[in-house]
This record gives structure tokens, sequence and C-alpha cells, in this order.
């Protein structure tokens, strides 16, 4: 089983800026070649799960009404392209809350192995696709190989500021997931 977690905002969809909030389903817009990429990973054989922080419901920005309705958007999106999403997880909690969810937990991920009937294992043999150095800590405390796009909220200088070493680099979902098919999901 090939595992692949994915960021949402920055990596899917546009990320809309620092301390903004994706809060309507109009305002959430696919990245150029997200749809493509997460069509061919599926294809391939790859279980896809989005792994996101939404504080902006524990701060009160919008809704855990609001995070469905543009989950649902995301989701048919990509099902109409030809991908699949097997399941999203979101912490709704903020930053100071010390939820096990919120990255960078690894709650997330533990309970998408639970879900799949997996253990840690499988994880470890899968990859994380993220756009900030949370993710890629996230990834790499969950034991995944990393991959850190420049299509979102940070750029290398951040993360040769915080030390932070991805495994691989990439302009966006597209170029991650042609990584990913390239090295037939043993990255």
């Amino acid at each position: 089983m090939k595992v692949v977690f994915l960021d949402r905002d920055g990596v899917i969809n546009e990320f809309p800026g620092n301390g903004n909030y994706v809060t309507k389903v109009k305002d959430f817009k696919f990245l150029p070649g997200a749809l493509e990429a997460i069509k061919n990973l599926t294809e391939a054989g790859h279980t896809i799960f989005v792994v996101s922080n939404q504080a902006g419901v524990g701060k009160g920005v919008f809704t855990k009404n609001k995070l469905t309705r543009i989950t649902n958007k995301m989701l048919k999106g990509v099902e109409k392209a030809g991908g699949k999403i097997k399941k999203v997880y979101y912490s709704t909690a903020r930053s100071d809350a010390g939820c096990e969810y919120r990255k960078p937990n690894i709650g997330s991920i533990k309970k998408a192995m639970k879900h799949l009937k997996k253990d840690m294992k499988v994880a470890k043999k899968g990859c994380f696709v993220g756009d900030t150095v949370s993710d890629i800590v996230t990834g790499k405390n969950a034991g995944c190989k990393t991959i850190f796009v420049l299509s979102g909220r940070s750029d290398r200088q951040r993360l040769k500021e915080k030390k932070i070493k991805p495994d691989y680099i990439a302009d966006n979902l597209l170029e991650a997931s042609k990584i990913i098919l390239s090295k037939n999901g043993t990255l």
C-alpha cells in the first residue's frame, strides 16, 4: 500500500495569505496542476489523505459548517477530475490548544492508519507533501519521506532559517506527484 498525505492550503488550493483563511466556498480555488496530480497519484494506486490545520474555526473566523462545505467542493472537484481523496483530517484547534491532531503532531496520521486498519509502518513508507516547515516536521515526525512545495506559504529561506531539510523540493503538487511516481512510491 502506498500512502500520500497532502496539506491543503498552498498545496491543493491557493494559499489565502498569512493570517487569512479560505472562509467561503467561492474562495477555494485549485492550484494549477493540483487536480491532475491527485488523479495521477490515484491512478497509480496511492491512497491519499489530506491533513490540514484549520485554526480559523477554533478562532471563530468561520464555522465547521463552512469548512465542511469547502471540503465538499474540494472532494467533488477532485472526483470530477478522476482523483480520489480517501479522507480529510482537520485540526480546528488554535495553536495554543495542545491538540494531538494539530500539525506538527501526528495524531491525524495515526488516525488515517487506524482508518485503513494499518500500523504506522505503512505511513513510514509514505510521503507527506506540504508548503510549510510544520508540514515537513509532521512528515518527519511520522517517519514519512517529505516533499516541500513552493506553491504556498513558505520558501527555501524559511527552511534554511529553521534548519529543516525535506527529502525533496518541488515547485508545486504536480511536480511533487511526478517525483513520487518516478520513484514508484518508494521515495
